[in-house]
């Protein structure tokens, strides 16, 4: 993001404000889970993007993603109202909408089924309140699917090395849907939205493939992109939920493998990007974004 932002606006001031931030002028500490103050030059000509949650799932107890992801909200958009500033990007997450086989737009009701999804969807309306304080508010609020590139440290990082270990099998399935974009392309859609002062002042899109991969042609394509050849076993739904109940009861020997972990893998996040093709294209399909990636770690492996 940093690196789009200069390069769009090299004379920009850049502050990132972060829990683990170092101090310094363009860089601040700061805990959204409690109202706070920048030192820096804000007004009506400053853009927010707010990046800020405790996001991964499983992995953390429930008040932690409302404590963070709620009160975040609402000390950024005080934040704003207290600097002047009319412009906010808000990433949310396809979670709001719950874990369900059918086909999700940005019509579609919300029905979280988790604290995570749960918490992102009062912080989308905490922001929607924000944008209808003032005609001259505008909001963008982005619905990633899963988010891959460099540093990435997720799930899209774990298929690799789980293909180039020969850990990976495919878990009860090969149809499963999973809602992708590459980085890249997301920092450039949120500028894009953030910019476009054609749009309705309010703006959701869900932001992935249109269509959306399986998780065949995810493990395919990643595998073509950066030369592995590898036999991709499959391994029917009672084995597999058998094998992670005891690699759970004996802390995974190391593999990361627990039942709520592979019942996620077995859920698709069917989310239709359509609306997003249509106004804000991605620029690399999914097997140049991998290669772009791969690229970017000097061919060598994807981290």
């Amino acid at each position: 993001m940093k690196n789009l932002l200069k390069e769009n606006f090299p004379e920009a001031k850049i502050y990132v404000a972060d829990l683990l931030a170092e101090g310094s002028e363009f860089s601040q500490k700061v805990d959204v889970r409690k109202p706070f103050d920048l030192q820096g030059d804000f007004g009506l000509d400053t853009l927010i993007l707010n990046f800020a949650a405790v996001h991964r799932t499983p992995g953390h107890p429930d008040h932690a993603y409302f404590e963070t992801n709620i009160r975040g909200a609402e000390n950024v958009c005080d934040f704003a109202r207290q600097k002047g500033i009319n412009n906010i990007v808000f990433t949310s997450s396809i979670a709001p909408y719950g874990a369900a086989e059918d086909l999700k737009s940005e019509g579609t009701l919300p029905t979280p089924n988790t604290p995570y999804g749960i918490s992102k969807l009062v912080a989308e309306k905490i922001h929607q309140t924000w944008a209808a304080e003032s005609a001259e508010h505008r909001l963008s609020i982005v619905r990633p699917g899963i988010v891959f590139g460099t540093g990435e440290n997720g799930n899209m990082t774990r298929l690799y090395k789980g293909l180039k270990s020969r850990k990976f099998a495919y878990a009860g399935r090969k149809d499963t849907v999973k809602a992708c974009v590459y980085v890249k392309d997301l920092v450039r859609v949120m500028l894009a939205m953030a910019e476009n002062g054609q749009a309705p002042k309010v703006q959701l899109y869900n932001c992935c493939y249109f269509p959306s991969f399986t998780i065949e042609q995810i493990a395919t394509t990643m595998l073509k992109a950066t030369g592995m050849k590898r036999f991709i076993p499959f391994i029917p739904k009672k084995p597999m939920m058998a094998a992670a109940t005891v690699c759970g009861i004996f802390g995974g020997f190391g593999l990361g493998i627990c039942p709520a972990r592979v019942k996620k893998l077995m859920v698709s996040t069917n989310i239709d990007g359509q609306k997003l093709s249509r106004n804000y294209p991605l620029s690399y399909s999914l097997e140049e974004a991998f290669r772009d990636w791969f690229k970017d770690c000097e061919q060598r492996e994807l981290v």
